[in-house]
């Protein structure tokens, strides 16, 4: 678990997230993009138009749970993310 990153190489644009599972979420926004029906409207129409080798999928960072019964990792997946999204900063986002 932890932060991704879908970014787009000619313009700089990414899609942050983050996802209990990294290779399934990378994995899903890849065959989205693929069937051209992913539900980001712009990162969708970049694809097409600049095509798939345009894109790189990246795991920024990774979350070691806890081993607490009943831990929730929501709120440190978030977190992470504000975090890698300040460090990032400025970037264009989808």
């Amino acid at each position: 678990m932890g932060v991704y990153r879908v970014r787009n190489k000619v313009t700089g644009k990414a899609l942050i997230g983050n996802s209990v599972n990294l290779p399934a979420i990378l994995n899903r926004h890849r065959s989205e993009l693929q069937m051209a029906g992913h539900r980001n409207r712009a990162l969708q129409k970049d694809w097409t138009d600049f095509g798939a080798d345009a894109f790189e999928f990246e795991e920024l960072d990774r979350l070691n749970p806890s081993e607490e019964p009943g831990y929730d990792p929501s709120n440190d997946l978030k977190e992470l993310e504000r975090l890698w999204l300040e460090r990032l900063a400025p970037i264009q986002l989808y």
